[in-house]
């Protein structure tokens, strides 16, 4: 297992932000005496995460509102997800949202996840995800890191968006400087796709595109419209190249001290996040997709994506080969894929 540890400098950064906000320590308590659940994202107050914390929020104060206050951070307010994910470790803060690439440097567990192609349709990857036997291994495997994960959130497919060419044929992406997910999965994905792979931090992207130190990124559609990279970006060429679940972890010392009759509660509340968000991304996403043609004016294109999952095919050998304890999992995967075909 790969084990990251937190930095001095990320952590007095974000530190820096909590107490901003007039919450420093590691263990706060509300003026009240409540102790205070921190929970941190990226993503906007209109996003489905955000949704999905809401519903978490209410339904834990709901139940245990005699001892804790949940307190929801959107859109980086404690630090990037690499911070958030250190902070998470330490117990700075209680909970936080965080993508399965971003995970991989934690834990080498999470490098399925990130394969490209791995899942052949939304309903074989959601029945995956669903599933103890695939998770579960992987959800476990950062203890010794301080934190768990307690559940997956969809992040819908991820498709390269770019602001001056158009990605119609594999070959269109050759030298364009694409910016991907802090994971040497997606790095190497990128070679192989004859891209320049620029790994960067979400909160980053909008400003390196507008100055176009990048000629493109890769994500999904709400990247285009609740991030803005539809003002920037005119083309969106579903690839579909990637189905990388966003994970909800907890801080081990936190989790490990909650009673059994809690933890069956926050267990029941990790599941009212995951059926919330789920239910609510759908939606998003057709509307984003509609805001970002008819109001940003951005292209979509469907590309054939054969050449593009012939070139990343290596991947999947590469990755058996070197952590062949995955294997097991690969193969239960796989019998998803054919059950669910694209």
């Amino acid at each position: 297992m790969l084990m990251k540890k937190i930095s001095r400098r990320s952590f007095l950064a974000a530190m820096a932000v909590l107490a901003a906000s007039g919450l420093s320590g590691c263990a706060g308590s509300a003026d009240n005496g409540l102790q205070i659940i921190r929970i941190g994202h990226n993503q906007s107050t209109n996003h489905p995460t955000h949704t999905g914390l809401l519903a978490f929020e209410s339904f834990i104060e709901e139940k245990l509102g005699d001892k804790y206050d949940v307190q929801i951070f959107p859109s980086e307010l404690l630090g990037s997800q690499n911070e958030m994910v250190q902070l998470t470790q330490t117990g700075a803060i209680t909970f936080c949202v965080a993508s399965n690439s971003l995970l991989e440097t934690f834990s080498q567990n999470y490098t399925l996840f990130n394969l490209p192609y791995l899942f052949s349709s939304a309903e074989a990857y959601h029945a995956a995800m669903d599933d103890p036997e695939v998770v579960g291994p992987i959800f476990e495997s950062t203890k010794q890191a301080g934190f768990e994960a307690v559940t997956w959130l969809d992040a819908g497919t991820r498709n390269f968006y770019t602001i001056k060419t158009p990605i119609n044929t594999l070959a269109d992406l050759k030298g364009l400087k694409i910016r991907v997910q802090q994971s040497p999965t997606n790095v190497r994905m990128m070679d192989l796709l004859g891209g320049s792979a620029t790994p960067m931090g979400f909160g980053d992207v909008y400003t390196a595109l507008q100055a176009q130190m990048l000629d493109g990124a890769e994500n999904n559609e709400l990247a285009l419209t609740d991030n803005g990279h539809g003002d920037v970006c005119k083309y969106y060429s579903y690839t579909m190249h990637q189905m990388i679940p966003d994970i909800l972890i907890g801080n081990l010392g936190f989790m490990e001290d909650l009673s059994a009759e809690e933890r069956a509660i926050f267990d029941e509340g990790f599941e009212i996040v995951n059926q919330t968000q789920r239910d609510a991304w759908g939606d998003a996403v057709e509307a984003a997709k509609d805001k970002a043609q008819n109001e940003q004016g951005v292209n979509f294109i469907y590309p054939d994506i054969t050449p593009f999952q012939e070139a990343v095919a290596p991947m999947h050998e590469e990755m058996l080969a070197q952590y062949p304890d995955l294997a097991p999992i690969y193969e239960r995967i796989q019998a998803y894929n054919a059950e669910y075909e694209a």
